[in-house]
């Protein structure tokens, strides 16, 4: 069983605390890092204490979970040893041998471009001029890293044993529908597309392989960097709200919006999806923050609840009410 996680906005929606969720919850027995690579970062809070990742997969606080990067993803050598090294996973993580290199070159090409810092508001990381290298072949790839040996494995291989042996498996997406670089606001994306489809492809399923997709929408979207924002909000009534957030990667402030139906719509029709996790509903009022029963939400919260299946047309199954992993209401047993 396959289980794919896609942000349906422009990422920030809260997909690293629902993959650790899930995979405490259910207890996958892999979780697979799909997407673009180190500009995109997760955030985990459990127990007091926060996590910030950029490439590795966000269920590593499940202690038998196998943790992998997929062929499709980009990998900064430095960025990734840092983060295996401070989460203890040496024993259970592994890089797909095709995954693509960024080097010093690719980082320095990318923030000495005008037109990708200034124009597009890309990150620096350097996964556009990576990808721009990867379609000339002229990347280098995981297997070519001395450093990553120990870690080279065959991500499809594993996968599809794993199918074979009645495991389960979450591929975790990262950025989100908004920023593909088919389906969002040209030019203002990011170098590949982000969706449930390209996602089987980076980490080497076919979609006959996928039993469902969960599409994660932010209560009031935010978006860092340029690019259209439809329901964007002043600043100052963001800061009203209670929302002031910044970038795990870049630190920059983001910009926040109203609920945005009409891009929902798009991400869940793109991503064929079969269930929306909805975050941040505290936002919507404080006194929804923490809570872990629905029916002591807010009668706010609840209508809002309802007009997003409405709206969308999908069963709203994982409600995130604060950071911590405990902060969540699953409904999964009630809608599907």
């Amino acid at each position: 069983m396959v289980t794919i996680l896609v942000g349906g906005q422009w990422g920030d929606e809260g997909k690293g605390k629902i993959v650790s969720y899930l995979c405490l919850k259910d207890k996958f027995d892999i979780t697979a890092r799909a997407g673009v690579g180190p500009n995109a970062g997760h955030t985990v809070e459990y127990k007091g204490k926060k996590y910030g990742l950029r490439l590795v997969p966000s269920g590593f606080l499940t202690e038998d979970t196998r943790l992998l990067i997929g062929a499709g993803v980009l990998v900064n050598p430095e960025v990734l040893l840092k983060e295996i090294s401070e989460l203890g996973i040496e024993d259970r993580f592994g890089v797909d041998m095709r995954a693509g290199i960024i080097e010093e070159d690719h980082i320095r090409r990318d923030k000495g471009s005008s037109h990708l810092k200034d124009k597009i508001g890309s990150t620096g990381t350097g996964c556009g001029p990576a990808n721009q290298d990867r379609a000339n072949r002229s990347l280098k790839l995981a297997k070519d890293v001395s450093a990553l040996e120990k870690y080279i494995t065959n991500v499809p291989d594993e996968l599809h044993k794993a199918k074979q042996e009645g495991k389960k498996v979450l591929v975790e997406c990262s950025q989100g529908f908004g920023l593909s670089l088919f389906y969002g606001d040209y030019p203002f994306v990011t170098s590949k597309d982000t969706n449930a489809a390209q996602a089987c492809v980076d980490v080497g399923v076919g979609p006959l392989d996928v039993s469902d997709v969960i599409v994660v929408f932010k209560s009031y979207p935010s978006r860092v960097g340029e690019g259209p924002f439809p329901t964007e909000m002043d600043p100052k009534e963001a800061e009203r709200l209670g929302i002031v957030e910044f970038g795990t990667v870049t630190g920059r402030k983001r910009r926040n919006g109203r609920f945005d139906f009409e891009l929902a719509r798009k991400a869940v029709l793109i991503n064929s999806a079969s269930q929306i996790a909805l975050t941040c509903i505290d936002y919507l009022d404080p006194r929804n923050k923490g809570v872990r029963d629905y029916e002591l939400l807010t009668d706010e919260a609840k209508a809002f609840i309802a007009e997003v299946e409405d709206k969308v047309g999908v069963p709203v199954t994982l409600i995130s009410t604060g950071p911590d992993l405990a902060d969540t209401i699953d409904l999964r047993e009630e809608k599907l």
